[in-house]
């Protein structure tokens, strides 16, 4: 049972994909994650040009790093997503992707239009918190 709880407003809109905030149980162990990227095995940026290609990568490795911690994506309390892009159409595209990921797990986000990224050719990056029961 995860000890994180989705809040959703009463008063701002409903028509989200997201809740608006989140708490975690007083007993609970807190997971930061390093930004995800769309790197393979071989540390390869994946799916050049493509951004719902690195969104899913990116996805798969963050999943990855909060197992790995003892966490999964239904801990999430929060999320930043990271688009190399100023187009708010590419920015989509990736936010489908993570949406897709988090399932019905909308966990408070933000998403963020940036110059770069770290690695080569690299267009999305995923940070998160994660809250298991202690």
């Amino acid at each position: 049972m995860s000890a994180v709880r989705l809040i959703r407003s009463q008063t701002l809109t409903e028509h989200v994909d997201y809740a608006y905030a989140a708490t975690a149980s007083a007993a609970a162990r807190v997971v930061w994650t390093a930004g995800a990227c769309p790197l393979d095995e071989d540390g390869g940026t994946v799916a050049v040009g493509d951004y719902a290609g690195q969104a899913h990568q990116v996805m798969r490795n963050l999943r990855t790093a909060l197992n790995d911690a003892g966490a999964d994506l239904t801990d999430v309390v929060r999320t930043t997503v990271y688009v190399a892009s100023a187009r708010q159409e590419d920015l989509v595209k990736a936010w489908n992707v993570v949406r897709e990921h988090m399932a019905g797990h909308d966990a408070p986000s933000t998403l963020l239009g940036v110059a770069a990224l770290g690695y080569d050719d690299q267009l999305v990056e995923v940070e998160a918190v994660a809250v298991t029961a202690d």
